[in-house]
């Protein structure tokens, strides 16, 4: 009896961005115009479950890496997101794909 070789099936990863490959990310940039406070404030009244000490942690990574990403998921909710802070005044980098 002969045996049959089935090619093994192409696995395709899933993220939490609900699509093939990564997760859409919100970056915010440092900038020389908003406070830790104002960034905090913005962080917190828009991205869940983001408290304003969140948000604080969040600013002080923003004005020492020059960056963060504050979010990353779905790029539905990513960009509306980044819509919102960028709305509030903050300095947001284009979105990215992970």
């Amino acid at each position: 009896m002969a045996d049959t070789l089935t090619p093994p099936r192409e696995r395709q990863r899933r993220d939490a961005g609900g699509g093939l490959g990564g997760a859409w990310r919100v970056i915010v940039l440092n900038d020389s115009h908003n406070t830790f406070e104002g960034v905090a404030f913005a962080l917190a009244s828009v991205l869940p479950s983001t408290s304003y000490d969140a948000g604080l942690e969040l600013a002080g990574r923003i004005h020492h890496q020059g960056q963060a990403v504050v979010w990353s998921g779905h790029r539905e909710a990513a960009e509306l997101y980044w819509e919102q802070l960028a709305g509030r005044g903050l300095t947001m980098a284009p979105l990215e794909q992970g």
